[in-house]
């Protein structure tokens, strides 16, 4: 625009040098009104484009800071509501299984055993820094077929989900030694699978034991895989660490609704396996801890990693960790005010 200005100037400069300038031929005449014209729309335009962006960057600053604003306000509201105690988050029924060593005599069992399925949904809260491999969370074994369902990441495998011993390995990263929420769906239809991470859908897969209903009237352990059924436990297969809000569902859950158990949004029991003190039997000295109203494994265990978005603070731990959660969303929003109060625009 400054060169546009400049070539305006230097054409007016050289016309009043002129003697006159209605001595000048006409088409001279006419060629200097053409030129000054082009420079002058020219101009025009250049002005008008400015204007444009500097709109246009406006609108979206402003749409991007109210956005921000609104994300932190119902961060706001969220911890708000979490520390009423009575919010529809906390689940009455919080608890954990300890399992700190690698034997073949620790392990958890669900009393209930489960239907036939052609789908599930089975999601846990987990932590463990076992090296090599967490062991195995849980294995459910029938009749016939003792790995009818396992969840196992023994030695330097990866996690693997069997179903009817047919393997799956999963894109899980969970021996950090911090508190994870794990997900995994199947279904018969073409052995449809998924695996989620603290809310997030980390791998997804088929042809795992297409066609092949789960078979009902097994036995379900947590921590340890069965090589039959409710016996002969390997050591070097066993889950060391803790776990809690072991839920079951005969259907393939949303990824919404699993996006919602994990950051709290929703208090979901299983349908068909839930969560609830007295449907687990604990043998072999393995804790088994009732949390004190209000507090999870994070209140018992140390606070929960938070990491926004997909994994945050569990179900059970929200209000354990609300103050620290409300103090950081306004510290949040009020660094944001700042840095976009000292926002000028300049032409």
């Amino acid at each position: 625009m400054q060169a546009l200005k400049d070539r305006l100037e230097s054409l007016e400069h050289q016309l009043r040098a002129n003697v006159s300038y209605a001595a000048l031929p006409h088409e001279l005449r006419e060629m200097l009104q053409r030129r000054l014209g082009d420079l002058e729309r020219q101009l025009l335009s250049k002005v008008a484009e400015l204007e444009d962006e500097k709109s246009l960057l406006h609108n979206e600053t402003s749409a991007h800071r109210q956005k921000t604003e609104t994300a932190l306000n119902a961060l706001l509201e969220r911890v708000s509501e979490l520390e009423k105690g009575n919010s529809a988050f906390k689940s009455p029924d919080e608890f954990k299984v300890s399992l700190p060593l690698r034997t073949n005599y620790l392990y958890g069992k669900i009393k209930k055993t489960l239907p036939e399925l052609y789908a599930f949904t089975v999601c846990l809260w987990l932590r463990s820094s076992a090296s090599p491999g967490i062991g195995t969370p849980f294995s459910y074994a029938v009749p016939g077929q003792a790995n009818e369902i396992v969840l196992i990441e023994w030695g330097n495998n990866p996690i693997e989900l069997l179903i009817n011993d047919k393997v799956a390995q999963l894109p899980l990263f969970i021996s950090d030694g911090k508190w994870h929420h794990i997900c995994v769906t199947w279904t018969t239809r073409d052995g449809m699978w998924e695996a989620f991470q603290d809310g997030e859908k980390l791998g997804t897969g088929e042809n795992l034991a297409p066609w092949h209903p789960i078979k009902p009237g097994g036995v379900l352990i947590l921590g340890q895989e069965q090589d039959t059924v409710g016996g002969r436990f390997d050591a070097t297969q066993a889950f060391v660490g803790e776990m809690s809000q072991f839920n079951i569902w005969d259907r393939v859950l949303k990824a919404e609704d699993i996006v919602n158990i994990a950051n709290c949004s929703i208090n979901m029991p299983g349908n068909i396996i839930p969560w609830v003190d007295n449907n687990v039997d604990v043998f072999g000295g393995n804790s088994h801890h009732l949390s004190p109203r209000g507090a999870g494994p994070a209140a018992m265990a140390g606070a929960l990693p938070l990491n926004l978005p997909g994994s945050s603070l569990s179900c059970s731990s929200a209000a354990g960790g609300s103050s620290w959660l409300r103090n950081s969303a306004k510290h949040l929003k009020e660094s944001w005010t700042t840095a976009t109060s000292n926002i000028r625009y300049q032409t």
